[in-house]
């Protein structure tokens, strides 16, 4: 029978969350139920997501850790790439959103440059302007 996984994250930005599923092509809808149907379709479970990805996977607050955690159906897990790749390269584009979102907060502050580099990590330059 399906059900859903819940996988903790730090992930706790809400607005930086959904910035990073964007870049990935994921193009979030928030507040939505998610439904799984159970074995040979008997039965089925619920849960609303906070930031839903597709009809089976998506983000729910946890108010105990202060972070949203994916709540998934592993066995119907359709994405190209297995769950923990996504949540690597969820973190990786989640941290960028945050350098540039604290960026500029920062008074003075600008991203400069910005590389990805061929290990796929990314590289950010920031400068501040006296």
């Amino acid at each position: 029978m399906s059900h859903f996984t819940k996988i903790q994250t730090k992930l706790k930005d809400r607005p930086a969350l959904v910035e990073a599923l964007n870049l990935l092509g994921h193009f979030p809808e928030e507040e939505t139920e998610l439904k799984v149907t159970g074995y040979h379709g008997k039965g089925h479970e619920t849960v609303t997501a906070d930031i839903a990805i597709a009809k089976d996977s998506g983000f729910k607050w946890n108010e105990t850790t202060g972070t949203f955690e994916l709540v998934a159906d592993v066995q119907t897990w359709d994405m190209n790439i297995p769950i923990t790749r996504f949540l690597d390269k969820l973190t990786q584009q989640y941290a960028r959103m945050m350098v540039h979102n604290t960026v500029k907060e920062m008074d003075g502050f600008e991203v400069q440059e910005e590389w990805e580099m061929d290990n796929n990590s990314i590289e950010i330059t920031v400068t501040r302007w006296d």
